[in-house]
């Protein structure tokens, strides 16, 4: 198999306006641009079951293993030097670029053709994204008793001794 390895120079691949990777020549390692790492600078490593991302923050290396179906999609999106075309995570930080170029026939049929290999669903262009709203919360268990008086029968506060007042009482004696 080959390996695609990162562009030399000083530029890493993820901030190139030409970055085309090849999705047929997987596994892929290369650079691309990371504004929290120290450097500005993240290697990831393309394979075909998961995504290692390898940076350094605060001098200290991590190496983070996601499983690709842990991915959203696939997804084309307009930036200021073109179209790009990401792998998209809930996490926006976890995001790959896969490809940026100008030329939006090529990057919808690099786009198809990385969700085909991924078995990952294409992501319609999404660019009014606003975060979901918070959903209400129900609490269902506030008028729920305790878990360890469960068990126990509630007891009657109306009549608790068995007291009548204002009644009167026969008594059978014997």
């Amino acid at each position: 198999m080959r390996r695609q390895t990162a562009t030399s120079g000083s530029t890493p691949a993820g901030s190139s306006r030409s970055l085309r990777l090849d999705p047929l020549s997987l596994p892929l390692r290369f650079d691309a641009q990371d504004i929290r790492a120290d450097g500005g600078i993240r290697q990831i490593e393309l394979h075909r079951e998961r995504v290692i991302l390898r940076r350094e923050v605060g001098g200290m290396r991590m190496a983070v293993n996601v499983r690709v179906c842990d991915f959203l999609g696939v997804a084309a999106r307009t930036t200021d030097h073109g179209r790009m075309l990401v792998l998209l995570h809930r996490d926006p930080s976890l995001s790959i670029p896969l490809s940026v170029g100008a030329d939006a026939e090529e990057i919808e049929a690099a786009a198809s053709l990385w969700s085909e290999i991924f078995a990952l669903p294409q992501l319609p262009e999404d660019n009014t994204r606003e975060p979901a709203q918070r959903r209400r919360r129900h609490n269902v268990i506030k008028d729920r008793r305790p878990r360890f008086l469960i068990r126990r029968k509630a007891g009657d506060l109306l009549n608790a001794a068995g007291n009548y007042q204002g009644e009167r009482e026969i008594i059978a004696r014997d």
